[in-house]
């Protein structure tokens, strides 16, 4: 068990865009809304909780939204306006303390461990957030509060919409139990599926394995799932963090062997990663595309250029540099980008990121 008398916040807003769309349109409250890219290529930024139940996500290709949920309405992006509203909430964060490390737009961690609001209350101190935040903001937020990040971040999400969730230290062993081995980070939908087919359901299951089987069967993975399996994480809010890269990847159910798997592989991760790119906090430069291709012997290939924008046909370019050196089946794919060091200024026109 990890030995810290650190408390963390981890906030999280509800539906932030779609949520400021409502808030400026009351007449679209009850209504199934989502925000994002309107041309056939697009995808969803974010929806709301009555879009969501139709089975609607963020970062969905907006033509399966319509599909699932033809009564969608789906409203352009206005990233000036959730980045003012970001600001503002951002500057709420800092009535309470320095530490905040932002995630995104719409998610931050807060170290309060010094803080001396409410007698270091920690939960007292995530309360009067949210209710600032309302004040303010007129928007709900979810909050965790947890003693390291790992746990505050899985905190947030327990009781959404507009929830607080307290994970005490002596509350950590019997909690993390139960803990589906879904919630822990780096476990996606693939890596769950291996979990489970071990025989590993649950951190409880995960706790009977031993730090070095684990990390013989998945590699790093495995010591981040075997900290995590016990409530662990040495990770500290870093107010200074700055992102390089952005980048997403999936691993694949079945080998893709066929050009036509290859160019619907690439189509749909570079929509994912434009949804990932207008969720980001600290818009800089772009100065790089790059791809990753692992083939099914685990052989591992890339290919990068220099590039001021996310351009799908760079990436299928790119794909095809790096796949003609092997041939062989794909297990994962990745898109990327690259970032300069130098921060946007107001002269710089921000480039569209939703394919036309």
């Amino acid at each position: 068990m990890q030995a810290t008398l650190q408390k963390i916040i981890h906030v999280d807003m509800d539906c932030f865009y779609a949520a400021i769309e409502i808030r400026d349109n009351p007449s679209l409250a009850g209504k199934p809304v989502a925000v994002g890219g309107l041309s056939p290529r697009s995808v969803l930024c974010t929806c709301n909780y009555e879009a969501r139940k139709y089975g609607v996500h963020s970062a969905m290709p907006t033509t399966k939204a319509y599909r699932l949920c033809p009564d969608l309405i789906v409203l352009p992006v206005e990233m000036a306006k959730y980045k003012a509203a970001s600001q503002r909430i951002q500057q709420i964060f800092h009535e309470f303390t320095d530490l905040v490390e932002p995630l995104s737009l719409d998610e931050a961690y807060l170290d309060v461990t010094d803080s001396p609001h409410f007698n270091g209350s920690a939960t007292l101190i995530a309360k009067a957030i949210q209710a600032r935040i309302f004040a303010v903001e007129n928007l709900t937020a979810s909050a965790g509060v947890a003693p390291n990040k790992f746990l505050a971040k899985i905190a947030s999400a327990w009781q959404k919409p507009n929830g607080l969730f307290v994970i005490r230290p002596h509350e950590i062993a019997e909690f993390i139990k139960v803990l589906p081995v879904e919630k822990l980070h780096g476990v996606g939908r693939v890596t769950a599926q291996k979990l489970h087919a071990l025989g590993f359901k649950t951190c409880a299951d995960l706790q009977t394995q031993s730090l070095i089987k684990l990390t013989n069967r998945f590699g790093k993975l495995g010591q981040t799932l075997y900290e995590q399996c016990h409530g662990v994480d040495h990770r500290i809010v870093n107010p200074h963090r700055e992102r390089k890269s952005v980048s997403v990847e999936n691993t694949f159910n079945y080998d893709l062997k066929n050009p036509a798997e290859h160019e619907q592989a690439i189509i749909e991760l570079h929509q994912k990663l434009a949804y990932r790119l207008q969720t980001i906090n600290e818009v800089r430069p772009i100065k790089n595309q790059f791809v990753k291709i692992k083939f099914n012997d685990f052989t591992t290939v890339s290919a990068e250029t220099k590039s001021g924008e996310s351009n799908l046909d760079s990436y299928q370019k790119l794909f095809l540099e790096a796949y003609t050196k092997i041939r062989k089946p794909i297990r994962l794919l990745g898109l990327g980008v690259s970032f300069s060091k130098a921060l946007l200024t107001n002269d710089f026109q921000q480039q569209e990121l939703f394919v036309n």
